[in-house]
């Protein structure tokens, strides 16, 4: 068996460590006589599985207590209805839009109420994160929408808007457990975990106690009010429960690392690798404002479509999957998350720098 690097943007690269330790535990789990796809999420040992998952998400974002996590589903897109089905009492809420999820993020809010956008970067086909100061922030707004890392355009908040006595909301599907975060700058952060995270189908949302309420938009479905996740310890219904347990496992892999911290400053020699090069590359060229650089997602070019497929043939042909990016942009993607080693992106380079060399 030979595993290929995936630099897919998710479904994305689980750690090897992880994936080996899950193999081993597939038939019997723990005692249990029995998979843990197989047991009921009622169960001591499912049980065991969500809290410790949970805690250790605590110990490494640091949650205070007034936060509730919640494992859900539906992934990130479902949060796009669902935060204003429960957070948009007056209607109103203010949104950023820095690329493809948020203009999807801002499209469904305007289904329940008034959608403004403070600020947008599609200008320059979202290439640098907008100018934060002196955001004329509303004053019914309910909330402030980020989306805080830029899957597809590959840019990333440095800083974020100050939004004052209004909550804040972040979409981190693609860069949450890439480096601490002070959770009590949000009011609510979600993420998507195929990306960072685990398999696709489980969805974490960290929110502050007092914006689960039992005040929500008329007709909000049962299964979307955060009130009833919250108070049935995401066990309302069965829950993606063999995602959670994978999610729980990589948890402990990044704290057996040494934490967010040490994730921090893996994450930033990887990319440092790759965008050394492009920065000085003859053939390839990054596309994002150097300052609002992402250190999960690369994209890059040619200048050329024929180039750039050529590339993307080869380096697939030598073992580098999924670098095609995405349709709205074209050209190139790395999306080098806290699974991908160091290696890897070091190969990726060597393999660059001897295309580079063929082609100019």
């Amino acid at each position: 068996m030979s595993r290929i690097y995936n630099f897919s943007a998710g479904p994305a690269i689980l750690p090897e460590e992880v994936l080996k330790e899950a193999a081993s535990e597939m038939l019997e789990y723990n005692g249990t006589g029995m998979s843990v796809m197989e047991m009921s999420h009622r169960s001591k040992a499912f049980e065991e599985i969500i809290t410790d998952a949970e805690k250790t998400l605590r110990d490494l974002l640091k949650i205070p207590d007034n936060y509730k996590v919640l494992f859900l589903q539906g992934g990130a897109s479902q949060q796009f209805a669902m935060i204003p089905m429960n957070l948009m009492k007056n209607r109103v809420a203010d949104y950023i839009n820095t690329g493809q999820w948020s203009k999807k993020a801002i499209a469904e809010g305007k289904l329940f109420g008034k959608v403004n956008v403070l600020t947008s970067s599609e200008d320059k086909t979202f290439s640098y994160i907008p100018d934060l100061q002196n955001l004329k922030i509303s004053e019914d707004a309910d909330y402030v929408y980020i989306c805080h890392n830029n899957t597809i355009y590959g840019t990333k908040y440095n800083e974020l808007p100050a939004t004052g006595d209004k909550i804040l909301v972040a979409d981190m599907s693609s860069d949450i457990l890439s480096e601490p975060v002070d959770v009590t700058k949000y009011g609510l952060i979600f993420a998507g975990v195929q990306k960072n995270i685990g398999p696709a189908g489980v969805v974490v949302v960290i929110i502050r106690e007092d914006l689960i309420t039992e005040d929500v938009l008329p007709g909000t479905p049962t299964m979307l009010k955060y009130k009833i996740h919250a108070d049935n310890k995401s066990l309302y219904n069965t829950p993606p429960a063999y995602g959670i347990y994978i999610c729980g496992k990589v948890f402990k892999w990044v704290q057996k690392l040494g934490g967010l911290e040490a994730m921090q400053k893996i994450n930033q020699e990887k990319a440092a690798i790759l965008y050394d090069y492009l920065d000085t590359s003859k053939l390839f060229r990054g596309t994002v404002v150097k300052k609002d650089r992402s250190l999960m997602n690369v994209p890059f070019v040619t200048g050329s479509d024929e180039l750039d497929a050529k590339f993307i043939k080869e380096a697939k042909a030598a073992g580098f999957e999924n670098l095609k990016g995405h349709r709205t942009v074209g050209g190139m993607r790395a999306s080098i998350y806290n699974a991908m080693p160091i290696q890897g992106v070091k190969d990726l380079v060597e393999f660059m720098k001897k295309f580079e060399a063929e082609n100019l």
